[in-house]
């Protein structure tokens, strides 16, 4: 018989809905009793907290809006000898449980494997080229502007088989599954981001540590993908701001 593995959870919530989310709680915490999930709450208030539940559910209350990266690195030291494998869950998607397994007998399977990330589908089914290549400050501006898409379009490998799995460059942060040795021993998330560039940033840490990611599109998941930066003057300021840091740090030239 195998082994169960234990596997930790975080979500960082601003004002979300309840419902929405109790069913990503139950999703998770679905077949097997191995599974906790820590809820870090950015919002004003507390009101999530009665509006939730789960017995291996663990709601934080942040008090102020920490931002996407450090909201998930509160539970550093709480996972640190709890879990195994560890996931970062955006509130706006649906997944079954199942997926979890598949995702790491591939992190089992290889050594050099840091994290792994399913094929991710918008409601409708279309795909969501979610696995790029590192941008370039020319690609970003002609993703902003929305010209140019045949060069867009090659940074998200769509000129490319994606049936099979493969090494990206990096993977959007709405569903990614650590092992939780070596997410802790990145240190999780760089906070001088306040949300925006920070899956890009911990791709380059894994490729710096001589490990890899995985795209595995043979587990699948919904993402509404709500865009909010293109949507909202004060999220496109954040996000223009997390892209300034995010090349400041790795250099202008360092797709």
């Amino acid at each position: 018989m195998r082994e169960e593995k234990h596997i930790t959870a975080s979500i960082v919530v601003y004002k979300e809905d309840p419902a929405q989310l109790q069913k990503i709680i139950d999703a998770f915490l679905e077949h097997t009793s191995s599974r906790k999930i820590y809820i870090v709450d950015n919002s004003p208030t507390a009101f999530l907290k009665e509006k939730i539940y789960g017995d291996r559910m663990v709601y934080l209350f942040s008090g102020s809006n920490l931002g996407f990266g450090k909201g998930h690195n509160t539970i550093i030291d709480r996972i640190k000898d709890q879990s195994d494998y560890h996931l970062i869950l955006n509130p706006d998607i649906f997944f079954r449980s199942i997926i979890l397994e598949k995702l790491i007998d591939q992190l089992q399977k290889d050594k050099q494997l840091s994290m792994v990330a399913p094929k991710v589908l918008y409601p409708a089914e279309e795909l969501q080229y979610t696995a790029r290549k590192f941008p370039t400050v020319l690609e970003l501006f002609c993703r902003f502007m929305g010209i140019f898409k045949i060069y867009t379009n090659k940074k998200e490998y769509n000129d490319e088989e994606l049936t099979a799995p493969f090494f990206p460059d990096f993977v959007q942060g709405s569903f990614m599954l650590f092992k939780t040795k070596d997410f802790i021993e990145l240190k999780g998330f760089d906070e001088r981001y306040f949300m925006y560039m920070e899956d890009v940033d911990i791709c380059r840490k894994i490729d710096l540590s001589g490990k890899r990611k995985l795209y595995f599109p043979a587990a699948e998941i919904i993402h509404s993908h709500r865009k909010g930066s293109s949507k909202e003057l004060r999220l496109f300021c954040i996000h223009i701001s997390s892209i300034i840091k995010y090349f400041m740090k790795w250099g202008f030239n360092s797709a």
